[in-house]
């Protein structure tokens, strides 16, 4: 009876497990066949990746880079010395009474640009007209007093020639004349003394130039300490800079070469950013001494400012011309990197002799350096006339890499050929882009183009 319950349990049991063994294939089965379905479709990109390789003539590593260059031409090459200024009036006057008096009137408005000898505010004159009226009337009494006396002398003198009147009243009278002269010379400088006090209150401006804020309002009481505003001379104005002591005597050597020639150094500034020429002037002066805390020399610059570009304090860049080389190798700063060992360019190594298809190859050339002239160095050392190195397209290369020269290269080669042989005029290039910071001292430099992208024909 027991083994006939049993046997029920027994085949629900083996029914179960053996529909959750199933479950289990069924599902192995089908991550199976799910893996190999991605194994196939990863091959079959594999394959037409591989394909489209082989169609394009294999790794995109082994093409050619597309470059832009430029050749090393004669040319000159200007040496400016850069700095940073300030700009200070060429005169500074505050603006004060030379009398004590209330100040009646105020007749300039703060930051204008005023004349010598206009009339800027006034103190009440009343109480030297009165001064001025009484010593003009002692002045008078004292000369009346003179010419009684010189009136006197003379009758006397008749007396004494006729022997009526004794000599002693005679020099006595001539002595009390010479008192009243001196009397009334006194009398005349006191009346001029007057006269110039008087003067003093109408306040006039001692020089021309930009006037400050006021600092004193009318109706106040003012004494000689009182200032009652400042004038800046900006018309001209100057530029104080400071430039290192190991360059002061080549630049004394400059100057004394231009003075002998009946010209001055040119001197731009430009604004804070550097971006935008502000006005042009010359170089005036230098200090009489070297700072010895900072190991420079202070330099002054002279400017019309007819404009009124500069103001006083204002910060400025400085550039100042100070000498030109002539006829040296001259190449785009854009050629130049900068590596370990030093400054060096690519150099294509044999133009003209590449492959069919116009590929070259460039090589690693270490160049020394000159003076700097906006985007054109000068080079000193490492290459020759005619030599094309890379200006575009360096970040893709390395030493033996295969390039292929861009059109635009023959056109800038072009321009620069005109540039420095001065026989041509000015060509326009379409993809010719101007260099990012502006030419100084209206020097035209040829522009440097950049490749932008790859025709699928190349």
């Amino acid at each position: 009876m027991q083994k006939q319950n049993i046997l029920p349990k027994v085949i629900i049991t083996i029914a179960i497990v053996s529909a959750i063994g199933w479950w289990y294939w069924h599902k192995q089965e089908a991550a199976a066949q799910a893996n190999n379905g991605s194994d196939t479709s990863q091959d079959r990109r594999g394959d037409k990746g591989a394909e489209r390789g082989g169609k394009h003539g294999g790794n995109r590593g082994d093409k050619p880079t597309p470059v832009v260059v430029a050749a090393v031409v004669k040319g000159d090459i200007r040496v400016i010395q850069t700095a940073l200024g300030t700009a200070t009036p060429s005169a500074v006057v505050t603006v004060s009474s030379r009398v004590n008096g209330q100040l009646t009137r105020v007749l300039f408005k703060e930051g204008q640009l005023v004349q010598k000898g206009e009339l800027l505010a006034e103190i009440d004159p009343r109480p030297f007209l009165t001064a001025l009226t009484q010593v003009q009337g002692q002045a008078t009494r004292n000369q009346a007093l003179l010419k009684n006396s010189q009136i006197d002398l003379e009758r006397f003198k008749t007396l004494q020639s006729q022997d009526s009147i004794a000599s002693q009243q005679v020099d006595a009278q001539a002595s009390l004349v010479q008192q009243y002269q001196g009397t009334v010379q006194a009398d005349q400088g006191l009346v001029e003394n007057a006269k110039l006090q008087l003067s003093f209150t109408r306040i006039t401006s001692p020089i021309s130039g930009r006037i400050g804020l006021r600092q004193v309002d009318g109706g106040n009481n003012i004494t000689t300490t009182n200032p009652i505003a400042v004038i800046n001379a900006v018309h001209p104005i100057h530029v104080v800079f400071t430039l290192p002591e190991d360059r002061v005597a080549d630049l004394i050597a400059q100057i004394q070469t231009a003075k002998q020639a009946g010209k001055t150094l040119p001197v731009e500034v430009w604004d804070k950013a550097n971006s935008k020429l502000l006005t042009t002037g010359h170089l005036e002066s230098l200090d009489n001494q070297i700072d010895t805390t900072s190991g420079t020399v202070k330099i002054k610059a002279q400017f019309a400012n007819t404009d009124n570009a500069l103001f006083p304090n204002q910060f400025v860049n400085v550039k100042l011309l100070s000498n030109t080389l002539h006829n040296v190798n001259v190449l785009p700063s854009a050629a130049i990197q900068q590596g370990s060992a030093g400054a060096y360019v690519y150099r294509i190594r044999q133009l003209g002799k590449g492959d069919k298809n116009g590929v070259e190859t460039v090589a690693v050339q270490a160049v020394k350096l000159g003076q700097v002239d906006g985007d054109q160095v000068a080079i000193l050392d490492g290459l020759n006339i005619g030599d094309q190195v890379v200006v575009s397209g360096i970040d893709k290369l390395k030493d033996n890499a295969k390039v292929v020269i861009s059109s635009a290269s023959g056109e800038r080669n072009a321009a620069e050929r005109d540039h420095s042989g001065n026989k041509h005029k000015k060509r326009q290039h379409s993809q010719a882009t101007q260099s990012p910071k502006a030419n100084t001292f209206n020097r035209k430099v040829p522009l440097i183009t950049s490749f932008g992208h790859v025709n699928k024909s190349n």
